[in-house]
């Protein structure tokens, strides 16, 4: 994908190295002799010790519900063991982690649980993998994405909702004179009789306006109406010039994504919302184009949908692990 090289990035090849040492020593077929090799791998390079631990930290993760005697024990230990680093991240507005930060291929990894923890702090929410539509006291209508959580204050003078992870679509009531406003992290949208989009990508707001329009302010105080037709991003910085939107992104918070000669890699790393475990591509298809809508809610359908009409290969060298890479 061409991403340039940054300080604690894993090259992709080197990923796949501590992916298969971790294999190896997870199974009964490892010998002390296997055992010494991967001391003298691990400790050859810094690039190997931070792939192992990045493949080690996450085959921790997941080893609770591998192990666990029964799906209930599963669900429970997991939750022991994800709870405080889950909830640091989604405090942070931070679920979705690009992998290890690869060079060279392209990895995403969404932390399994993120519903549990976001039912605690927010109003409305939605788990890994799901999509919903919400009516609020005022009539207005709002789609949750997958992973996505938000919180209301409606008042005598205002309609407030706050977004704290995730992507939602908003189709505001009419006949209101209380004013209706999206906060973010990075600044406040007023909706001027609209249905517009809100996203959350880590430190950026990306809003899309498909009715009416937007009022736009940046925590800096900068400002911009967008109209229907346009898009926008806030953040810590400011706002971008508007720009036209794809009007298929709509779909996005229903669960479909409709791709017109969109990279591969771009196309899994939104499938990556929807499912738990670390999702990578090889750099060799990483740009193949992708056309075609695709049931996002079914991440295994859409692999194979993927796999049946591309020149690619899915597999599942690790259970956490889903791998795609030339055929």
């Amino acid at each position: 994908m061409g991403m340039p090289p940054q300080r604690g990035h894993v090259e992709y090849a080197v990923l796949e190295q501590a992916a298969q040492w971790f294999a190896l020593l997870q199974s009964e077929e490892a010998t002390a002799t296997d055992r010494e090799a991967w001391r003298r791998w691990r400790d050859s390079a810094e690039a190997h010790r931070a792939a192992w631990a990045q493949v080690e930290r996450i085959g921790q993760l997941f080893r609770p519900i591998q192990t666990a005697p029964d799906p209930h024990g599963a669900v429970g230990a997991y939750r022991a063991a994800t709870a405080n680093a889950t909830r640091r991240r989604i405090v942070l507005g931070l679920a979705l982690v690009a992998g290890a930060g690869l060079t060279g291929g392209v990895a995403w990894r969404y932390s399994p649980l993120p519903g549990l923890v976001l039912a605690r702090m927010a109003d409305h929410r939605t788990a890994t993998g799901e999509v919903r539509e919400v009516v609020l006291a005022d009539g207005t209508r709002v789609w949750l994405g997958t992973a996505s959580a938000f919180d209301t204050d409606f008042g005598p003078a205002l309609r407030r909702l706050r977004l704290v992870a995730g992507e939602i679509l908003i189709s505001t009531a009419g006949g209101q004179q209380r004013p209706f406003v999206v906060d973010t992290p990075q600044g406040r949208l007023r909706a001027l009789g609209t249905r517009f989009t809100v996203r959350l990508d880590a430190s950026i707001t990306r809003i899309a306006v498909y009715d009416g329009a937007v009022q736009a302010h940046a925590a800096d105080g900068a400002g911009v109406v967008i109209p229907a037709g346009w898009q926008a991003r806030l953040t810590a910085t400011g706002l971008s010039p508007i720009e036209p939107v794809d009007p298929a992104s709509e779909a996005s918070t229903r669960g479909l994504y409709i791709a017109r000669n969109a990279p591969l890699g771009e196309v899994l790393r939104e499938l990556g919302r929807y499912r738990a475990g670390l999702l990578s591509v090889s750099p060799e298809v990483a740009d193949l184009p992708v056309f075609g809508s695709y049931p996002m809610t079914e991440p295994e359908r859409v692999l194979a949908m993927l796999a049946s009409v591309m020149p690619i290969r899915v597999s599942h060298p690790l259970p956490w692990w889903t791998r795609v890479t030339p055929r």
